[in-house]
């Protein structure tokens, strides 16, 4: 076994997730590729394969969205310093007409961390006007606070500016032109036996939510099994800017590639620049747009990945993390809400599995 597979092997017999799948590219050739453990443990067993197809959740908000934004700005029909509210009206507002698109990408634009939309306004026509009348949680471009609105308003703001709904633009903007077979939104039931299974239910996010839900009757009790994890994604049909993207862990690695200089997506040098500057210097977290920056402090990262390295976790135990100068992709796919949500130490996994893929072996 490598020391990726032995160490991730460890792991799932501790019990910190079921299964897990860790694919490492340097420069577009395979490095690593480990599977191990069980994608299904209820209601039936299914081992983990390199192929398994698993809930990328907030994988994307970069994987997706962010790459689709740049698609639009490289060209030229969007702007970075557009107004949020040029592709989306709802921010036509004193309180946020101010906001760009630059400010939701880098989670500065001062819109709260989450909100449970299913509960509030709970009827997915009034998304955009329910996130555009939130009031600001802190003053635009003082903090980086993490948010889903902020993602959920970028996939809106795709949709209204190209016409066409956030899957169908990953489909063809990214998908196709890729060659991806099994990354994307909705993904057929055909495939289930091949997807990572979720959580029993909704109570790691019933929690969250507590009285503010009292008589809200839509939590689910079945396992989460080729269906969309997160709450707010799934009344939205599955398809949203920040979370829904399914996909296997080669495939996502092959997206993840796309942010660097020679891939078939992006062509501007200034665009790859700005995947890792600070756009948020002196702030709680080092952004770039979309990317989490590995200067950031006690960030998944780990050593093995410098200080412009570029990457994101997703809740159901997914990661991606980028060395520009190794030209290296390590992505970490794992499955760790199944059958129940559990907290493992993920931060530290997801920095010794980049430790050890940077290795001699």
């Amino acid at each position: 076994m490598s020391a990726v597979a032995e160490y991730l092997a460890e792991r799932v017999a501790w019990g910190d997730f079921p299964g897990a799948v860790f694919v490492s590219r340097v420069d577009g050739r395979d490095d690593v590729s480990v599977a191990t453990g069980m994608a299904v443990v209820v209601p039936e067993r299914i081992p983990t394969r390199e192929d398994t197809i698993y809930d990328l959740a907030s994988l994307t908000k970069v994987l997706a969205t962010t790459l689709l934004v740049m698609i639009e700005v490289e060209a030229g029909r969007m702007s970075l310093d557009d107004p949020v509210a040029a592709h989306l009206a709802e921010f036509d507002r004193d309180d946020k007409r101010h906001i760009t698109l630059r400010r939701l990408l880098t989670h500065s634009s001062g819109l709260p961390k989450w909100v449970p939309l299913y509960v509030n306004p709970g009827d997915p026509d009034l998304v955009p006007e329910a996130i555009a009348a939130l009031p600001l949680a802190y003053e635009t471009g003082t903090r980086v606070v993490y948010s889903d609105p902020n993602f959920i308003a970028l996939g809106y703001a795709l949709e209204r500016s190209t016409g066409s709904r956030l899957d169908r633009l990953f489909s063809e903007r990214v998908a196709v032109p890729l060659g991806l077979s099994s990354t994307g939104f909705r993904p057929d039931l055909a495939l289930r036996p091949r997807i990572a299974a979720s959580e029993t239910g909704n109570e790691y996010e019933r929690g969250m939510v507590g009285e503010a839900a009292a008589g809200y009757d839509g939590w689910q009790t079945d396992v989460l099994w080729g269906e969309v994890h997160d709450g707010n994604a799934r009344f939205l049909g599955g398809v949203a800017g920040h979370a829904g993207l399914f996909g296997t862990a080669a495939e996502a690695a092959r997206v993840a590639e796309q942010f660097l200089p020679g891939g078939e997506l992006l062509r501007r040098d200034e665009t790859f620049a700005l995947f890792r500057e600070n756009a948020t210097p002196g702030l709680e977290e080092h952004r770039s747009l979309g990317w989490m920056l590995a200067s950031t402090p006690d960030c998944s990262a780990g050593p093995a990945i410098p200080p412009d390295g570029f990457g994101h976790t997703g809740f159901t135990g997914t990661s991606v993390w980028v060395d520009p100068h190794a030209r290296r992709v390590n992505v970490l796919l794992t499955n760790r809400t199944h059958p129940v949500y559990n907290a493992p130490p993920m931060t530290e996994i997801r920095r010794r599995v980049n430790e050890l893929a940077a290795s001699p072996r």
